[in-house]
């Protein structure tokens, strides 16, 4: 039985749909990223996954056992979140938050937890560190320790490597395919980087207010969703070179022009003073 089902779901809001006719499956183990522009529908599609959005039509499932409670889920950074005074092992231990239960205070097996998972992604070096004073590739691990500590089954990850050096992007992508391919961690990302994205997944779900592809990555590559981001970056590219060709063009008519005018200004600058000389000549005759 699959671990999640959407079925002919429906997301909307008062009244107007932003998802609608969103029917896909992920199975344990599955790498699945889902893609698409901005407005088309991925953050209210997260939304749903964690319980926060009700379907306006149609029904999300779970199943062998899943429960929302197993999702562990790593936000987009805000400003806000980005300068917490806090360590970052406090960052981590606050994913232990839901197992506390009746408890007022975080116990040994949560602490146990939390530098557990610090030192599964080769961060305990920074445990006693401030987490604002960290760069944005080891504030993102720390993150990621912090909804391992959360949940075991799955991962929801917004846009986890917007914003970071390609060092630390390639180094996000290690670890999250590592937790998925040796630790079995059905991961689920939110992601604008769509070659990386079907580099890193084993499916796809492109959205545009409506499924356009769900499948495999290697079936995507061959799909028309991808044919059709090609083909939009390509007509970027073309639109960009065209441009830096134009400005590049009006600036030699500039420079050219600024040249001509000196030229001129300099005949003229020799002509006056051709003229003040032959008047001095004739006033001393």
């Amino acid at each position: 039985m699959a671990y999640l089902t959407c079925e002919k779901v429906e997301l909307a809001y008062e009244g107007v749909p932003v998802v609608s006719d969103l029917s896909f499956a992920i199975n344990k183990g599955d790498y699945l990223c889902v893609v698409g522009e901005n407005g088309s529908g991925k953050s209210t599609l997260i939304k749903a996954l964690l319980g926060l959005k009700k379907p306006a039509a149609g029904k999300i499932t779970f199943g062998d056992g899943l429960t929302q409670k197993d999702i562990g889920y790593l936000p987009q950074q805000t400003p806000a979140q980005a300068d917490f005074p806090a360590s970052a092992f406090e960052v981590v231990l606050s994913g232990c938050l839901n197992r506390l239960g009746i408890k007022p205070f975080y116990g040994k097996a949560e602490k146990e937890r939390a530098w557990a998972n610090l030192k599964r992604l080769s961060a305990e070096h920074l445990a006693n560190s401030c987490y604002r004073d960290l760069s944005g590739g080891q504030k993102q691990r720390i993150l990621l320790a912090r909804a391992l500590c959360a949940a075991e089954k799955v991962l929801l990850l917004d846009e986890p490597v917007t914003g970071l050096d390609p060092t630390a992007v390639e180094e996000m992508y290690q670890l999250i395919k590592k937790l998925n391919r040796e630790d079995g961690i059905t991961v689920i990302m939110v992601s604008h980087d769509i070659h990386g994205a079907v580099r890193q997944a084993s499916h796809i779900l492109h959205l545009h207010n409506r499924p356009l592809f769900f499948g495999t990555a290697a079936e995507y590559r061959k799909s028309g969703a991808f044919n059709g981001v090609k083909a939009t970056e390509e007509t970027a590219g073309r639109s960009a070179e065209e441009s830096a060709l134009q400005k590049n063009t009006v600036g030699m008519i500039a420079d050219g022009s600024e040249s001509a005018a000196g030229r001129k200004m300099q005949a003229a600058e020799m002509t006056e003073k051709k003229t003040q000389n032959s008047v001095v000549r004739e006033e001393q005759l």
